[in-house]
């Protein structure tokens, strides 16, 4: 596939249809944000598209029009992509998983719970990137979506706890689209079961309906304190589907004997 460059983006509403509200975020995401990059099998009237951002990839058009080596660069990435793309996807990688998924919609306003003593709730803002950095690595998948932690502090789009300089908690809309903004949050492990991310979540859904979006929310089925976290601020079950974890390149389309 080759990537394309911003003025050869092709119409986002043909390609990516709403499967269930959020589903096209990650590409609309990748438009206004500057995380993301497209591919397509030619950048004149493709036939096949793929959008990546952060570690999320769609994948629409027809899957004939390219090779399992095409997909290479697409290694460990989460894939949303029609069924007629499995067998591409399964010839292309050592391992294909699927991963069952819930998508909710914000239903129910909520209260936000009062933050401890000396927590504050707020949005972030350019001056809190360095606290961002602070985070654990593994935490760090949080401002993926928004290129880099500046990139989050920076965006509006993020609410913390905050306590003197360091962020316990962040929610932040990890995926734009032009009606639905797809919510994720962390909190630090030593932070958790303090209501910090529902005080981050709900600043966060009443921020996005302000802007006239509604907030949606998808996890995995088997995480179910993320499945609490979005029944108790408000989100109620829409939709489920299946998205893929690509493993390594095949042996075979590197250029390996099989």
């Amino acid at each position: 596939m080759i990537e394309l460059s911003p003025d050869q983006l092709p119409l986002l509403p043909s390609w990516f249809e709403a499967d269930f509200p959020g589903a096209t975020a990650p590409a609309e995401h990748a438009l206004v944000s500057g995380a993301g990059r497209w591919w397509a099998d030619r950048a004149v009237d493709p036939r096949a598209v793929a959008v990546a951002c952060a570690d999320h990839l769609l994948l629409r058009g027809e899957p004939t029009a390219l090779a399992p080596i095409a997909l290479a660069p697409f290694s460990a990435h989460y894939v949303q992509a029609p069924a007629r793309f499995l067998p591409l996807l399964g010839s292309a990688f050592d391992l294909l998983v699927p991963w069952e998924r819930m998508a909710y919609v914000h239903r129910v306003p909520v209260s936000p719970p009062r933050p401890p003593h000396g927590v504050t709730v707020r949005r972030l803002t350019p001056g809190d990137a360095p606290a961002l950095i602070a985070l654990a690595p593994d935490m760090a998948w949080i401002h993926a979506s928004w290129g880099s932690p500046a990139g989050l502090a920076a965006s509006g789009h993020g609410w913390a706890a905050v306590q003197k300089d360091r962020v316990l908690a962040v929610a932040c809309t990890y995926f734009r689209g032009t009606a639905y903004e797809d919510v994720a949050c962390v909190t630090v492990p030593e932070h958790r079961r303090r209501r910090l991310a529902l005080a981050c979540v709900t600043a966060l859904c009443r921020d996005i309906a302000a802007r006239g979006h509604t907030p949606s929310w998808t996890c995995s089925r088997d995480n179910r304190p993320s499945r609490l976290l979005a029944w108790t601020a408000g989100f109620r079950l829409e939709h489920e589907y299946v998205h893929h974890l690509t493993g390594q390149p095949a042996r075979r389309v590197v250029g390996f004997p099989a």
